[in-house]
């Protein structure tokens, strides 16, 4: 990545959940160009960090990252996640709540709780314990900013199979909202980047090739984004020196493939 400024993030603790590989890993990776130390979550266990999150980093930056395993997807996982955030930082400067997926099209009505249960607490459950525990160390921060990831899927529905994952972004962007008028007295900036479809691991599992290439020719850019697009939208929500007038706001990453 170019045209960043390499000390955007100088003495600056970034924390993103979900880095391991796709758009986490490249967001990360972006930070730590810029300047930051990062703590990136990477998933339940390391299996995707080096062929992902470390294959990416730049030369010299090893020794800014910290690298940290859980389930978000467990009932407690978010809170377990954040404890061990604290036993690394005192103060938290940028929260990225990126960890997220839709576990498999499931068709409406034949939804398990079993289902229910592991795409919300993932998706919701995870995001809102997770910043609920760090926001005192995110009030120490000076100009802290929250980042959370939701998706085009959000604001004009899913595809077949995807009405959780895309109800569950939903709710996020509202709570991003929300959480926005709550925080912004403590100095707290809250907004939201929504990607449309990406090519990452998630479209790689969840969508055909034939269906990818559909999409992709409706796209006026005529092409399907990267994890590489998304991550300077990142960067700009995060940086006060960018964007230190702009909070509960949901910042669409898509090549145009909605334009609200």
């Amino acid at each position: 990545m170019t045209g960043f400024d390499e000390k955007l993030f100088a003495g600056r603790t970034v924390m993103v959940t979900g880095a391991g590989r796709g758009i986490g890993a490249a967001v990360a990776t972006a930070f730590l160009r810029c300047g930051a130390k990062v703590i990136a979550h990477a998933g339940r266990d390391l299996s995707h960090v080096e062929g992902d999150l470390l294959a990416r980093l730049p030369a010299g930056s090893r020794a800014n990252l910290t690298l940290l395993t859980g389930d978000l997807a467990a009932p407690d996982g978010g809170a377990e996640l954040a404890r061990e955030i604290l036993s690394h930082a005192d103060a938290i400067d940028v929260l990225v709540n990126n960890a997220g997926t839709m576990g498999g099209r499931i068709p409406t009505g034949q939804e398990t709780r079993e289902d229910y249960d592991h795409v919300l607490d993932l998706n919701i459950r995870s995001v809102v314990a997770l910043t609920g525990t760090l926001l005192p160390a995110l009030r120490r921060a000076n100009h802290a900013s929250i980042v959370n990831t939701v998706s085009i899927s959000g604001r004009q529905g899913g595809s077949a199979g995807s009405a959780l994952y895309s109800g569950a972004k939903a709710f996020v962007s509202a709570w991003t909202k929300t959480l926005a008028k709550e925080l912004a007295p403590d100095g707290i900036r809250v907004n939201a980047v929504s990607p449309g479809t990406i090519m990452t691991d998630f479209h790689r599992r969840y969508s055909t090739k034939e269906k990818l290439d559909a999409t992709a020719a409706t796209i006026p850019m005529k092409r399907l984004g990267t994890a590489e697009d998304c991550a300077p939208a990142y960067l700009f929500l995060a940086a006060h020196t960018l964007s230190g007038y702009v909070t509960g706001q949901i910042l669409e990453v898509n090549g145009g493939q909605l334009m609200p």
